[in-house]
């Protein structure tokens, strides 16, 4: 039977997606990206505000609207099928499993026996089928979360927070790699808390020493937590060329009252850390998450945020608060009106985007490697990104080429223009 599924929500909810797809097509299970033709389809939700637990109800109610054709079974996994399968169960009768985050290992036994299918159960070797371009992909280093967020339901869905042994990721890195794998990006909820559950420290740079031995182009850090970078972790990013001059850390606000409601445990000002780790790595790019309105902030604590993004991060996302049950944040009730926040959200996202295009002109008349991803016709250039942007979610490079060029192959560009891109023309291949 052909199975299909829609993944939602973050890059380690992806992983959890790619792992099910393995044991479904281990077990026999032919895989499709085409719901029409889907009669299995598995939707991975996620519940981390309310705009991904409308997007996730939509999804199963589209789904949903294929039944009576090819689809048979409709199984929902993932945040929102932990969170909310009993409240949600009986009204949504399509659904035929939910599935909790647990049991996502016994994906198989749970659509065998939706299939009546008859076998001893099911023991696979780990692996992933990546959804994806060949030339990268996610390493998710632990599970769980140990931060006590006053806004974050994530702890109460996952549970505390769990590390892969670092020989476990060593292995799985190596056989991405050799699948093709270019680029190497670690994944979790904090990815600088790695190892203390089972080493009794943090471990995060015993991890990456062993992987920079693997002959990845770059590796790439997210959701590093701000109080936990420290000048060991610094000094290594700094010193490796595998390692790619980039850090993703979700800062959340800058206002210390805002910061202290947050339960955000800074050792300084925002802005003192963020002109302390360029100190350190001048050309290092940092990507950040900011909430907006959320209980209590004020006129003043909005001006400061959009202040410090004027000369701070290089690319940042704004969120407007989502109040989210069972958070200590979810019955304050001083909160600003909904008009003022997004107006907030508007503001940051102007003074950020100077601030990207500032950031940029460092790049002017450079030649920087750049990761071949794709051609944007209406440009009618070729488009990539260097170790400085990650995928999905920040700024692209444009450039021409006067030689034929392979996807997935890293080459010199001459960056001769900057604005919120770059642009510039190839030199040779690097790589």
């Amino acid at each position: 039977m052909k199975v299909g599924l829609i993944g939602l929500g973050c890059d380690k909810n992806r992983v959890d997606g790619e792992n099910m797809l393995f044991r479904l097509r281990a077990a026999g299970y032919e895989l499709t990206d085409d719901i029409d033709s889907a009669e299995i389809v598995i939707i991975n939700t996620c519940a981390f505000i309310d705009a991904a637990k409308k997007e996730s109800i939509d999804a199963i109610l589209d789904a949903a609207g294929h039944k009576g054709k090819s689809l048979q079974h409709l199984i929902v996994t993932g945040c929102f099928a932990e969170r909310y399968a009993a409240q949600v169960a009986d009204s949504l009768p399509e659904v035929d499993a939910f599935v909790s985050i647990k049991d996502e290992e016994n994906i198989v036994g749970i659509v065998d026996r939706l299939c009546h299918t008859s076998r001893p159960t099911p023991c696979f070797d780990a692996g992933r089928v990546l959804t994806t371009p060949a030339h990268y992909a996610y390493l998710k280093i632990s599970d769980g979360c140990n931060n006590k967020c006053t806004y974050c339901a994530i702890p109460a869905i996952r549970g505390k927070y769990v590390s892969r042994p670092i020989e476990d990721l060593v292995q799985e890195a190596n056989s991405l790699r050799a699948q093709g794998v270019k680029e190497l990006i670690l994944v979790a909820q904090d990815t600088t808390a790695y190892g203390f559950d089972l080493y009794g420290r943090y471990a995060l740079v015993d991890l990456l020493t062993e992987l920079v031995k693997i002959d990845f182009w770059k590796i790439r850090l997210l959701y590093a937590y701000p109080e936990l970078i420290d000048e060991r972790l610094l000094t290594f990013l700094r010193d490796n060329e595998r390692m790619a001059k980039y850090l993703d850390v979700p800062l959340q606000h800058v206002d210390p009252t805002v910061l202290r409601r947050m339960n955000r445990r800074m050792k300084s000002g925002v802005a003192e850390f963020v002109d302390g780790v360029r100190e350190f790595i001048p050309d290092l790019a940092m990507r950040s998450s900011f909430i907006c309105g959320f209980p209590y902030e004020d006129e003043d604590a909005h001006k400061r945020l959009s202040d410090f993004l004027r000369t701070g991060v290089d690319y940042g996302g704004f969120f407007a608060f989502s109040p989210e049950e069972g958070t200590p944040a979810y019955g304050w009730k001083e909160r600003a009106k909904s008009s003022a926040v997004k107006r907030w959200i508007k503001e940051c996202e102007i003074s950020q985007s100077q601030r990207t295009v500032d950031r940029q002109r460092r790049f002017l008349d450079r030649t920087v490697e750049v990761l071949y991803e794709g051609v944007d016709y209406d440009k009618q250039l070729f488009y990539g990104r260097t170790e400085f942007m990650a995928p999905e979610i920040d700024t692209l490079v444009y450039f021409s080429s006067d030689f034929p060029l392979e996807i997935g192959t890293v080459y010199d560009v001459k960056i001769d223009k900057t604005d919120f891109h770059l642009y510039g023309h190839t030199v040779k291949e690097a790589l």
